[in-house]
């Protein structure tokens, strides 16, 4: 049932054009427009090594929370979820399928955006494991977020929070723009945020071929806990 449910909830993301641009469309546009047009500082060395690690953790976030949580948040709104409840498939497989669908979902996106950054002359270094830690533990605190703003907020209040925390993070996130532009007292603040952890901790294993990087995980495992805390403490399902 839950492979069923996974493979549904998959066909159903991928079809849905407004989730397709987040997940997919915005961060290549994204990863090959600033790799190839002198617009940001990223610092030395070529820009892809410093974006693709980002846009990474862009696809990341734009599938565990945004997408997830305005999907999630219009079938609460719609009953769906109530009546998908009340069938054999139990609510904690439901959203183990969900889980499932992002993770799927996250694979495609993380080969297309790795092919395309090879193409742009990207030279990833670092331990593939402490990549895989910091993808689960990123992709484990949107999906907390993404889950606790859909169940507890109106599906229209849903799609316009997500879509607006997508972009005030894609700013401020160091995703595009280095946190070392930003003033002493933001970086501290902004450093916090589990976008700037993921981003920050893949750019530097892949791209200054760092040890792991313990301190963002350490960021992502608490943001973890708090947001599927939250989410299973403060979930309505109608």
């Amino acid at each position: 049932m839950i492979r069923a449910q996974a493979a549904l909830e998959t066909r159903m993301l991928l079809r849905n054009g407004e989730q397709l641009l987040l997940t997919v469309v915005i961060p290549t546009l994204l990863l090959a427009l600033f790799s190839t047009v002198d617009i940001v500082d990223t610092g030395d060395g070529a820009a892809v090594d410093f974006l693709a690690p980002g846009v990474l953790a862009l696809a990341v976030m734009s599938t565990a929370f945004t997408g997830q949580a305005i999907a999630t948040g219009f079938e609460r709104r719609y009953g769906v979820l109530k009546r998908l409840g009340s069938t054999p498939l139990p609510r904690w497989a439901l959203m183990t399928a969900k889980t499932c669908s992002v993770l799927v979902t996250e694979v495609l996106q993380i080969v297309l955006l790795t092919v395309i950054a090879f193409a742009l002359g990207w030279s990833p270094h670092g331990n593939p494991l402490a990549v895989l830690l910091l993808l689960v533990l990123g992709t484990a605190a949107f999906s907390g977020l993404g889950l606790l703003m859909a169940g507890t907020l109106r599906a229209e209040a849903t799609l316009a929070a997500a879509n607006l925390v997508f972009l005030l993070l894609l700013v401020g996130g160091g995703v595009i723009v280095p946190l070392s532009k930003f003033p002493d007292a933001a970086q501290t603040v902004l450093g916090l945020l589990p976008i700037s952890a993921l981003s920050g901790g893949l750019r530097s294993v892949l791209q200054d071929g760092a040890g792991v990087p313990w301190a963002d995980l350490g960021v992502l495992a608490v943001w973890s806990v708090l947001g599927l805390g939250a989410a299973a403490r403060f979930f309505r399902w109608e």
